[in-house]
């Protein structure tokens, strides 16, 4: 059974291996020097999870006991001018499923969970950035109603870019 619930302090560490070993995939070589170099200095953003806790709800997933996906949850009213969100907006970053958990939902149950929580919140729009080569997550986005946004992409590298989705909620 899958439960989501905020995560507890003493999980913190846990979460940030999750989110590592989820993003892993993307570390593959052959990619430019340059690329290579963002991609290494995300990696440390992504485990700093206690850094994002001041503006964020921190989400997770948890089957039998053991944690399988997590999601950073900004609510309206904080601080996304990092990402070029709107104040008022809700925002998600960071959706990590667990390599053993894929296709099982967890994605889509954090997602929904997210929302849930941005409407209850009373944001008019959720907002998240993603890339092209996050295909599954991409497409997920995109059944669930996300619409491009390219207006608040922003380049990575001369040839990587991150993309912007919103829902009007």
């Amino acid at each position: 059974m899958l439960v989501i619930r905020d995560a507890r302090d003493e999980e913190l560490d846990q979460v940030a291996d999750l989110i590592s070993d989820a993003y892993a995939q993307y570390e593959e070589g052959g990619r430019s020097p340059d690329l290579a170099k963002a991609f290494a200095e995300y990696r440390i953003e992504q485990r700093d999870v206690r850094g994002r806790l001041a503006d964020s709800e921190l989400i997770v997933a948890e089957a039998d006991g053991t944690l399988v996906g997590a999601v950073t949850y900004y609510p309206p009213g904080a601080d996304k001018s990092a990402e070029g969100w709107p104040s008022e907006y809700a925002a998600i970053r960071l959706l990590a499923v667990h390599p053993s958990a894929r296709g099982t939902g967890v994605g889509r149950a954090l997602t929904d969970e997210s929302l849930r929580r941005a409407r209850e919140q009373g944001a008019k729009v959720m907002a998240l950035h993603t890339t092209t080569i996050m295909n599954v997550a991409r497409a997920m986005y995109e059944r669930m109603g996300f619409l491009r946004y390219p207006e608040n992409d922003f380049p990575i590298t001369d040839d990587f870019s991150v993309m912007a989705y919103r829902l009007e909620l």
